[in-house]
């Protein structure tokens, strides 16, 4: 969808190669599984950083060489590094369209796009991330998956045209800081609406595949999307939004670079060998990331 947000010079060459950037947005995932210093990417505990009542975002650099003086890098590493990860995948973005790398602007397109709707999900911002914390264990899969996979037909895709955003440091920061304010309410309704219905109406087994599982009902994942209102959405809508603004953003500090012939530059043998790489690492190593990250 966010594709449909750029402007004329550039949905173009976006539109040709939907069907690719759409594809390989889960890639960062399966990186997970193979490269250990892939997880930190997707996520932020921000509330690790919360000290003797003080807001965590008070206290956190912005800027990632002041967070590393401050907590070390190793530490930054240990609970997250999404807002960091997004900035600096923006400035690898930017370098590609200078360099009319098509092929990289691609990837990196997919890639960066994948961290940014991550730092748009409450639960990635917080040490309990699945709920095991508070024993609400699969909340995080409620959230990020099964409302949407009952609801998304519904949603309202159409979020305007991509902005310049001049700063994405400071706004990818204030996208996990709004994000992070949501916790509250994303914890309380499920353990209000746990409380009110049986645990035969909470969950059902559905057919996956040749495999029967278990899984959230849907009235119970209707009660609980319906009681935070329209959170989920929204949350993708900004997410959506700030995708194409970023792209957009990249293109116009590589000097808008002009886009109509780069189709003709994608190098598809050569993308599908490295995915190809790629699998074979994730079927050699299979490290384990952080879980539902």
């Amino acid at each position: 969808m966010a594709v449909f947000t750029l402007p004329p010079k550039m949905i173009g060459f976006y539109k040709e190669n939907i069907e690719y950037i759409t594809a390989h947005a889960v890639d960062p995932d399966k990186r997970r599984y193979a490269s250990k210093n892939e997880a930190p990417r997707h996520y932020i505990d921000i509330d690790h950083y919360a000290k003797s009542g003080e807001n965590p975002f008070d206290s956190v650099p912005r800027y990632w060489n002041d967070a590393v003086e401050k907590y070390s890098e190793d530490t930054l590493m240990a609970y997250g590094i999404v807002p960091w990860h997004v900035s600096k995948m923006t400035y690898y973005l930017t370098k590609a369209f200078k360099e009319n790398d098509a092929n990289n602007i691609l990837r990196l397109s997919a890639d960066l796009g994948h961290y940014i709707a991550d730092a748009h999900v409450p639960l990635h911002t917080t040490k309990n991330y699945n709920g095991q914390l508070t024993n609400q264990k699969g909340i995080h899969g409620l959230w990020e998956s099964r409302i949407p996979e009952i609801t998304a037909d519904n949603f309202d895709y159409l979020v305007g045209r991509a902005e310049y955003i001049k700063y994405p440091i400071h706004r990818i920061w204030d996208a996990v800081e709004e994000s992070h304010s949501y916790l509250d309410s994303v914890f309380f309704i499920e353990k209000d609406i746990t409380e009110k219905m049986s645990s035969d109406q909470k969950y059902a087994f559905e057919q996956r595949g040749n495999s029967m599982v278990k899984q959230y009902s849907q009235a119970f994942a209707l009660a609980y999307d319906a009681r935070m209102g329209d959170m989920v959405e929204s949350r993708m809508r900004k997410a959506i939004s700030m995708i194409g603004s970023l792209w957009f953003t990249a293109w116009v500090d590589a000097g808008q670079p002009n886009l109509d012939n780069l189709g003709k530059k994608v190098d598809l043998n050569k993308m599908q060998e490295e995915d190809k790489q790629l699998e074979e690492e994730i079927k050699d190593q299979k490290i384990k990331g952080r879980e539902h990250d």
